[in-house]
C-alpha cells in the first residue's frame, strides 16, 4: 500500500485517478481549492482517504497539507502534480495578470509541492513525482501559446528532476495526455478578455465561444487514471508517457516535423564551428 498526493482532484483526471488510486486499495490525499468537492471521494473510503483543502499557490497549504498527510499516513510515496486549467490567447492578446497567475499556478504551484515533499522522499530514498503535462507543450497550438509555455516549463524542469533524483531512488515521470472527456475545455479553461480581429483565423478560433471540442473528446479519464498507476507500479517507469491515440499521433508527427527540419538545415547547423 502506497500514499499518494494528488492536486487538483475536484473534476477531470484528478478525481478519476484519486478514485481509482483508492479503488487499488492505496491510501490517498485528495485535495482541491474547495474541499467539499471532493468530501464525497473520502467518505467512500474513510479509512484510506484524506480529504484536504489545497490552492497550491498558498504555500502555507502547501506546507498544511504535507503536515497532515505526515501524520494520517507516515509520509507521501507518491506525489500527482494535476492542478492546474487551460488558457486561452493569442500571445498579444493575454492579460499581464491572467499570465502570471497560470504560471504561479501551472508551474510554479507544482514546484512548491515538489520541494515539500522531496525532504521526506530523499530520506526514505524512495518515491514517484508525476507531472500532469500535455501535448500541448509538444504541438503548441495558436492561441495556446501561454498554457502550451506552462506545460513546456514543467517538462524542462521535470528533466532535470529526473537526472537529480533518479541516483537517489526516487522516479520522475511527465504524463503527457491529450484530449480527454473531463471539463478541462469548460468549466477549467479561461482566456484573454482582449479578442484581436486579426487573429481571427488562428487563435480567434480555439476561444471558447467557437471551440466545439468539449463534451467530444477522445480519451477516457479512468483508463488514463489505470495506465497511471500501472506507471507507479512499473519496475523502470518511463520519463514520458503520452496518453490517448490523438496525443500519440501528434508526438509522432511534431518529432518526424522536426528531424526533417533539422537534416535540411543541417549544413547551416554545423557551419558555424571554429575553424581549425
Amino acid at each position: 500500500m502506497a500514499t499518494w498526493l494528488i492536486t487538483g482532484c475536484s473534476t477531470g483526471l484528478g478525481r478519476a485517478l484519486a478514485q481509482t488510486v483508492l479503488a487499488h486499495g492505496h491510501n490517498a490525499v485528495v485535495t482541491a481549492r474547495n474541499v467539499a468537492a471532493v468530501e464525497d471521494i473520502a467518505a467512500a473510503f474513510p479509512g484510506t482517504a484524506l480529504a484536504l483543502p489545497l490552492d497550491v499557490t498558498d504555500k502555507d497549504q502547501i506546507t498544511a497539507a504535507v503536515d497532515k498527510a505526515r501524520a494520517r499516513f507516515g509520509g507521501i510515496d507518491v506525489l500527482v502534480n494535476n492542478a492546474g486549467y487551460g488558457y486561452r490567447a493569442a500571445v498579444e492578446e493575454a492579460d499581464d495578470a491572467d499570465i502570471r497567475q497560470l504560471f504561479d499556478t501551472n508551474v510554479f504551484g507544482a514546484v512548491d509541492m515538489i520541494k515539500a515533499v522531496l525532504p521526506d522522499m530523499r530520506a526514505k530514498r524512495a518515491g514517484s513525482i508525476l507531472n500532469i503535462s500535455s501535448i500541448g507543450a509538444r504541438i503548441s497550438p495558436a492561441g495556446s501559446g501561454y498554457y502550451s509555455a506552462t506545460k513546456a516549463a514543467l517538462e524542462g524542469l521535470s528533466g532535470s528532476l529526473h537526472k537529480e533524483l533518479q541516483p537517489l531512488g526516487i522516479n520522475v515521470t511527465v504524463i503527457e495526455p491529450g484530449a480527454f472527456r473531463t471539463d478541462f475545455a469548460g468549466r477549467s479553461l479561461t482566456q484573454s478578455t482582449t479578442a484581436i480581429a486579426d487573429y481571427a483565423e488562428t487563435a480567434g478560433k480555439r476561444r471558447k465561444e467557437n471551440d466545439t471540442v468539449h463534451g467530444t473528446q477522445p480519451g477516457d479519464p479512468d483508463k488514463a487514471a489505470a495506465a497511471i498507476i500501472a506507471v507507479v507500479e512499473s519496475p523502470k517507469p518511463p520519463a514520458l508517457l503520452v496518453l490517448g491515440k490523438d496525443a500519440y499521433g501528434a508526438f509522432t508527427a511534431v518529432a518526424d516535423a522536426q528531424r526533417a527540419e533539422l537534416d535540411q538545415w543541417r549544413g547551416l547547423s554545423l557551419s558555424t564551428g571554429i575553424d581549425d
